[in-house]
This record gives structure tokens, C-alpha cells and sequence, in this order.
């Protein structure tokens, strides 16, 4: 999946204050290495995974030694096993050393990512429901945790609060009621714009239906109460199933019918993937 010029930019952000963060004013262990010896490492993984972050990870290693050469045996989106090879770093020993704990941190964020939003698109396959993410992301990295949803094969919500209208139940009252509220959003939004609206039972979605809601949050319905929805709804608009979702239960909610499902564990609960390097 090739690299957007906007997301180039965030990498170089990204990257550039996990350094600072970790380096500082300098690598003191680092300093053990006499200068300019040559350094050639391998990086494996110890778990079943979906590649992510090779961008990342490059970055790490080239802000410190442009001149280092970094070869991948495998590519963003590639099902990887225990102990294989993913690739190997030639280059400034110091600077290798320096960039190993974060670049890896980068790779095993975001393959654990990858690899959770893979696991939920494998468990609804065969029906119409879209797995999506949520804004509920590791602050300062949510393109890259979007970017990882979108490699196991998941779907991007909004980025943020700009560019797209969710209207929550706060929103609601305080707008005064799902009409007022959807007439004020149609108002305000531009062509770009998404605009959805949660719903918690059947006569609010039928206010939201009336009131021209084209993409409508199912807020904790149980299953049949999302069957209901989804026959009386009858494709006027696309239904999104959130809440209570997990790999044990979403391939019911998916068979429900539903169009969409948001999971916020996609890149809240992340249980970073077993990766090493190791100096040849």
C-alpha cells in the first residue's frame, strides 16, 4: 500500500519525537561502540502477525545513519510466523543501536494493529458488514494505527473531529433532539463531510430515518434488536453496529445483516507483536 505525501509527512513527525523522546542529548550506552564500526543485524518475530510499520521502522534508522541499507524479506500487509526473517540493517553500529528500541516499537504497534483488525475482517468474511475503526487511538499516532486498520483489511472512520458529525447522545440533548440536530449538521457540513447519528432504540431510529439520516450508529442493541433495525430500515440508510464487539461475538452481530461494524479495540487494546533484533 504506497505511502500518502501527508502521511510521509506524519511519519517524519512521528519518528522524529520518539528519537528525541528515547535520545535526548545522547545515547550514553551507545558510546560503549567505537566510532564508525560497521553494524549488520537481522529482525525476526516470535508470533503469528500482519506486517505493519516498515515505513516507521526505515525512518528510525535513516534519521540516525542516512547511509544505512535496510532489507525487507517481507512487505506491510505480509502474514508472517514465528521466527522468521523480516529483514536485515547494514550500517553505523552507534546508530543502529540508538534506533533499535524505537523503531520497533513503531513495527510491533502497528502490526499488533493489523494483525487484531486482520482476525476481525477473517471472523465476519462472507458477509456485508465492514469492519471499522474508532478515534480511540494512542495519542499522536492515529494516522498511524488508521494506516494499520487499513493494511489487515479494516476501514477508516473519520480521522477526527474536522472532517466528519457524530451525533452522540450529548449532542443530542443538548442540540434538542435527533431532528434539530441532523437539521443543524445537513446546515453545516460541507459535500467531504460525514454525517451519522446514534440511535438506542427503534423510535429514535425511526426519528433519525425521517429525518433524512443516511448513516446511523446502533448504539448496544442486542441482536435482535439489530435485526429489527436493519428490516425496518429497509436500505434507506447504512447501519453500524457498535458496542459489546468482540472475536466471540461479531460474526452474530455481522449476520444480523448490519452494514458496518466499529471496534475502538482495534487500536486502544493493543498487545504489541514479539519482535527481536539481533546483531549478526
Amino acid at each position: 500500500m504506497l505511502l500518502t505525501p501527508e502521511l510521509a509527512t506524519i511519519i517524519h513527525t512521528n519518528v522524529a519525537a520518539a528519537l528525541e523522546e528515547d535520545i535526548g542529548d545522547g545515547d550514553l550506552t551507545a558510546q560503549l561502540i567505537p566510532k564508525k564500526t560497521p553494524g549488520h543485524a537481522t529482525v525476526i518475530t516470535r508470533q503469528h502477525a500482519v506486517l505493519c510499520g516498515s515505513a516507521w521502522f526505515n525512518a528510525c534508522f535513516k534519521a540516525l545513519d542516512p547511509h544505512c541499507t535496510i532489507n525487507w524479506f517481507m512487505r506491510d500487509g505480509s502474514k508472517v510466523t514465528p521466527n522468521e526473517k523480516l529483514c536485515e540493517i547494514r550500517g553505523d553500529a552507534r546508530a543502529m543501536l540508538s534506533a533499535e528500541r524505537t523503531a520497533l516499537n513503531f513495527l510491533q504497534t502497528l502490526s499488533a494493529t493489523a494483525t487484531l483488525a486482520h482476525k476481525y475482517v477473517e471472523a465476519v468474511q462472507g458477509t456485508r458488514a465492514k469492519i471499522m475503526d474508532t478515534r480511540k487511538t494512542i495519542p499522536g499516532l492515529r494516522l498511524a494505527q488508521k494506516y494499520a486498520v487499513r493494511i489487515g483489511g479494516g476501514h477508516n472512520q473519520r480521522v477526527g473531529l474536522f472532517d466528519g458529525i457524530l451525533i452522540k447522545e450529548n449532542h443530542i440533548m443538548a442540540a434538542g433532539g435527533i431532528s434539530a440536530a441532523l437539521k443543524q449538521a445537513f446546515l453545516l457540513a460541507d459535500e467531504d463531510a460525514t454525517i451519522q447519528v446514534e440511535v438506542e432504540n427503534m423510535a429514535e431510529l425511526g426519528e433519525a430515518l425521517d429525518a433524512g439520516a443516511r448513516l446511523i450508529l446502533l448504539d448496544n442493541f442486542n441482536l435482535d434488536g439489530m435485526r429489527d433495525a436493519v428490516y425496518f430500515t429497509a436500505r434507506r440508510a447504512e447501519l453500524e453496529a457498535s458496542g459489546g464487539v468482540n472475536l466471540k461475538t461479531v460474526r452474530a452481530i455481522a449476520e444480523t445483516g448490519v452494514d458496518r461494524i466499529s471496534i475502538g479495540a482495534l487500536t486502544k487494546d493493543v498487545n504489541a507483536i514479539d519482535l527481536s533484533m539481533r546483531f549478526v
